[in-house]
């Protein structure tokens, strides 16, 4: 039980708070980085640019690069902190410099877009920032957490630099940005979707660690305002929060049907003699997942059965679209063949690539492995004197570091005749060389 005690005595001060914080400070840190004016203006502009030519040729690094040097997270602490202490002229001040923010983005990636010589020609990491999910949710919230806990906290630390790249403000602004540029609108909104999604979640959790760390609440001299002050900030919080609440739900909804989704296409490859070659899932009106068949057409009872296998997995008729190539419309053969060649060819490289990692621990293990029979004969060939040789192989661990383990391998011999010290001692070092292992430890026993 002391044990016990002990270790939640040490957990307690661990993740005690008191005298790590200092709220005062925050709030004050957090008012001077809301406005987007002089060199803050330039440089998002910049890194906006940066960003943006890093989406355009898919460069991660050069994207992250621009997240560090960005300043875009001001605002949104801003409104959050505003909301906690109902200060209306924080959240006015805060959402007029996020406006600001948005335009300098939204024109800066609209420009680079619409004069860079560079072709987009594989734009994969534009598309990912058209579409959010669950996962980007969780990290603005968490994200936000962490914001606020390196903005009260009193030993400033690098968190911000992580937090700006988890969160990732800056690719979706840029994602459209260049959906205006090229009149594609759907990655115009579902990027600004993107980007007010992690706003929200971030905001939120600002909020929520300014009313758990009690910071001061705005003053009023008039009691009225006062009152009036806190029903707007009531409803602002509705506002955010109802929305954020309502998104969160529909991503989870989207992301459990994705993965019922996936699991149905991959237990459910052939029926008869049809196979799904490609399937397609959209969230546009509700969850559907279309998926496309090629070989002989399906029948009534087979297209039944199809059905009620997607029901197991949680997916509704009216969910399902089956496209039946075969009866529907003419398959471009070359296509198809194609695309049957790269999933075999997928498959092969990933079966090769577990065959050469069975090869290589095999290559290990036959490495690692002791040749007792030729080993027993040299020693009794050297020793003949030598009647038994017991050889095991195993890990060492010192009581005084139980955490600390090396492998060990221990040969004991049995002789009639006495080995001496020296003896002993010439024999161990034959050992260690013959086998490559220093880590031998050898022990002579005479024969009883």
């Amino acid at each position: 039980m002391g044990i016990i005690k002990n270790i939640g005595a040490l957990i307690r001060s661990s993740v005690n708070l008191e005298g790590h914080i200092n709220t005062e400070l925050a709030e004050k840190h957090i008012r001077n980085n809301i406005f987007f004016r002089g060199p803050n203006a330039w440089i998002l502009a910049i890194a906006i640019v940066i960003a943006s030519v890093g989406l355009n040729v898919n460069s991660i690094p050069v994207v992250i690069g621009a997240m560090l040097i960005s300043p875009l997270m001001g605002p949104i602490f801003g409104l959050g902190l505003g909301l906690g202490i109902s200060d209306v002229q924080l959240v006015k001040s805060s959402g007029k410099n996020l406006l600001v923010m948005v335009i300098i983005s939204l024109t800066a990636s609209f420009l680079y877009f619409l004069i860079t010589p560079l072709n987009l020609t594989n734009p994969t990491e534009l598309l990912a920032r058209t579409n959010p999910t669950i996962y980007d949710v969780l990290i603005a919230l968490f994200g936000g957490f962490a914001g606020i806990f390196e903005q009260c906290r009193k030993e400033k630390g690098t968190v911000f630099a992580g937090v700006a790249i988890a969160t990732a403000l800056m690719p979706p602004l840029c994602t459209a940005g260049f959906g205006l540029s090229s009149g594609n609108f759907g990655y115009f909104f579902g990027a600004l979707y993107l980007f007010f999604i992690n706003c929200l979640f971030i905001m939120l959790a600002t909020y929520i660690s300014v009313k758990y760390f009690k910071f001061r609440e705005a003053e009023y001299n008039d009691i009225n305002t006062g009152r009036k002050t806190k029903r707007i900030i009531s409803v602002l919080i509705l506002l955010f929060i109802i929305p954020s609440i309502w998104s969160a739900v529909i991503l989870i909804k989207q992301n459990r049907f994705e993965e019922s989704a996936i699991a149905f296409v991959e237990h459910s490859k052939s029926y008869g003699k049809s196979i799904i070659y490609d399937y397609k899932i959209n969230h546009t009106d509700g969850s559907t997942i279309e998926i496309s068949f090629v070989g002989e057409p399906l029948d009534d009872s087979t297209r039944s059965n199809i059905y009620n296998t997607a029901a197991r997995y949680g997916i509704d008729k009216e969910e399902l679209v089956i496209n039946d190539h075969t009866t529907t419309e003419r398959v471009n053969e070359m296509e198809l063949v194609k695309d049957l060649y790269d999933r075999m060819d997928n498959e092969i490289d990933a079966r090769e690539s577990e065959i050469s990692r069975l090869r290589a621990e095999l290559k290990r293990y036959e490495a690692d492995k002791i040749p007792y029979s030729q080993l027993t004969r040299e020693i009794g060939t050297n020793h003949p004197s030598v009647t038994e040789v017991h050889i095991t192989r195993g890990a060492s661990v010192l009581t005084t570091h139980s955490d600390s383990t090396r492998h060990s391998t221990i040969i004991m011999i049995k002789s009639i005749d006495t080995f001496n010290a020296e003896q002993e001692q010439q024999l161990e070092q034959w050992l260690k060389i013959r086998l490559g292992d220093e880590n031998i430890t050898l022990f002579a026993i005479p024969q009883e």
